[in-house]
């Protein structure tokens, strides 16, 4: 896989070439003109291309947890509670059965990845609303196969 600042260096050319062909065609403008306005766009692309890759940095420093035994009564906000006290939590999933709409009792904790052994090692086996939570690093989903 190319590298995020390489796609972004490879869309900015694309983009200034095509800026400077419909440029030149769609208006009657001086060569100079257009490529004024295909240079422009050429750093402009770069600066979208980073937001990107910020956004990027931050996901890769997020940690999912897989948070099992929950008790049915949780909601995310009492989740969310629980784990805020070990680290900046993203986000909290309680799955749901898609029948009847009750809790499952396990969901998704999306935790800074500095803080996620912390919170695993003080939550794992530890009791939440009477039950014993079961906390580990969440395994990635395998890919369904198109049979």
């Amino acid at each position: 896989m190319k590298s995020p600042q390489a796609l972004t260096l490879i869309v900015a050319l694309v983009f200034a070439i095509a800026v400077y062909f419909l440029a030149g065609s769609a208006f009657e403008l001086s060569n100079i003109s257009v490529a004024v306005v295909a240079f422009v766009c050429a750093f402009v692309a770069p600066l979208v291309g980073k937001a990107n890759s910020v956004s990027q940095e931050a996901e890769d420093n997020v940690t999912t947890l897989y948070v099992g035994n929950l008790p049915y009564r949780a909601n995310e906000a009492a989740v969310r509670e629980l784990f805020s006290e070990y680290g900046q939590v993203q986000s909290v999933r309680l799955m749901k059965d898609k029948h009847t709409g009750k809790r499952r009792g396990f969901g998704f904790v999306e935790i800074s990845s500095p803080d996620a052994s912390k919170a695993i090692s003080e939550l794992n086996d530890s009791e939440f609303q009477q039950r014993t939570l079961k906390v580990r690093e969440a395994k990635e989903r395998p890919e369904k196969s198109a049979e």
